[in-house]
């Protein structure tokens, strides 16, 4: 039976890892910071959330992966869970490549949408070249770190980000310090560790990359399409709003996106650090679906949910006490601390306010439940797009942020609505569920 300390035990490596994955933003955000100004800041701003776009649309290759892996175990079906991880990595290396032969294409129409100025996306442009080139790296480490999850090698998925996280400081800060590359260094060295990263992550796996059977099967191969298109187009939607955040702070002049920007690392690292009691959530979610055993995956959610909300108080709290010392010891540029403190406030109550949502998520992946997914995103992009027009002309940038924060509601309404029906499936009794 699961226990606290199973959760701890689990959790703990994985936020570890969550914190090395936040420093490649805080390193990039702190380095523009000390030896840039607010155009760089901008810019690094505009390309990072260009590629999150990217990246995080195919975000199924690690979420898909955690889930059917964990799904896998739960049945005790060992070559199974070597033919995800083989499937993952076949299908990463090849979109990878898809999205850097494309790359010209889609640098022009991302950075065109962003509506910076011509200084801002000449910037952004050169980053956008540099980390293009990890595109295939990147997206079949996704799915070698959601395979460890899926398995419970919490610790080992801890190295893979300690490779990539320590090369990208040391490359970041060599090529911007020293080479004076600006936000090209930026996206070199992030690029140049995502592949010291995979070729560590081979050869953590190196054993589960043979024994697969049916690795090809046409009909697990629809299965596990159809789970990842709903993904997808889930994760699209939400990359959507963040993308449709920082264009909203476009409209309000360069120092409100670089201030806004500055509060988004904060946010970060929060997400990343309460993703790591999702993602447990997340396989313990699979491994009772696959077993059959509603009241276990009613526990793992209560367990991981109780953590969560803890953790995300304490970061609500040191934001509103400790952050303004941060911005003014970091960020050099005047009026880009000036937006950033304005809105630190709005910043803080994201980490206490996003932990349902979040954890809703680890429910619903690691179930590998994609409509549910898919309609809540939707529902989740629309309300807040409009919400944003209504609110952003009349309140300028608080009108960006109260419509940000919003956003974290609807998602956990709308993905709450799922979960009496996710239950039922499983015939858990109602005093029983979450």
């Amino acid at each position: 039976m699961l226990t606290r300390r199973n959760v701890l035990a689990m959790a703990i490596p994985v936020v570890l890892a969550q914190v090395a994955t936040a420093t490649t933003g805080l390193v990039d955000t702190a380095v523009m910071g000390r030896f840039g100004d607010k155009a760089d800041l901008a810019a690094v701003a505009i390309a990072s959330v260009a590629f999150s776009f990217i990246y995080w649309g195919f975000g199924f290759l690690r979420m898909s992966t955690t889930g059917l892996t964990a799904q896998a175990n739960g049945r005790g079906d060992a070559k199974e869970v070597r033919a995800v991880l083989q499937r993952a990595l076949l299908l990463g290396g090849g979109i990878g490549l898809a999205i850097l032969a494309v790359s010209p294409v889609l640098r022009s129409v991302v950075l065109a949408w962003f509506a910076g100025t011509e200084h801002v996306e000449s910037l952004a442009s050169g980053y956008f070249h540099a980390r293009v080139f990890g595109a295939p790296a990147y997206l079949m480490g996704l799915g070698i770190t959601g395979w460890l999850l899926g398995t419970g090698r919490t610790r080992q998925m801890l190295a893979f980000q300690i490779v990539m996280n320590g090369v990208n400081v040391v490359l970041d800060t060599w090529f911007v310090v020293g080479l004076k590359l600006g936000p090209a260094g930026i996206g070199a060295g992030t690029a140049i560790a995502e592949w010291a990263a995979l070729g560590f992550g081979l050869v953590v796996v190196r054993g589960s990359l043979t024994g697969a059977t049916r690795l090809l099967d046409p009909a697990r191969l629809r299965a596990l399409l159809a789970a990842n298109r709903d993904i997808m187009i889930r994760t699209l939607a939400l990359v959507f709003c963040f993308g449709w955040f920082v264009r909203s702070g476009t409209l309000m002049g360069t120092a409100a996106t670089a201030g806004n920007e500055v509060l988004l690392q904060f946010i970060a690292v929060a997400a990343f650090v309460l993703d790591g009691f999702a993602f447990v959530a997340e396989k313990e979610a699979g491994e009772a679906f696959g077993a059959r055993d509603g009241r276990r995956l009613a526990r793992a959610m209560r367990l991981t949910s109780e953590f969560a909300v803890g953790v995300g108080a304490l970061f609500t709290v040191i934001y509103a006490v400790s952050g303004a010392w941060v911005i003014q010891t970091f960020i050099a540029d005047e009026e880009a601390r000036t937006a950033a403190l304005d809105y630190l406030p709005w910043c803080a109550a994201v980490p206490l306010l996003g932990v349902a949502a979040w954890q809703l998520d680890g429910l619903f992946l690691g179930t590998t439940q994609g409509k549910a997914l898919r309609t809540a995103g939707l529902i989740t992009a629309v309300l807040y797009v409009a919400t944003d027009l209504l609110l952003r002309p009349a309140f300028g940038n608080a009108g960006v942020w109260a419509a940000f924060l919003l956003m974290y509601g609807y998602r956990t309404i709308s993905l709450g609505s799922f979960v009496p029906g996710l239950f039922a499936r499983l015939r858990v009794p109602e005093r029983d569920a979450i």
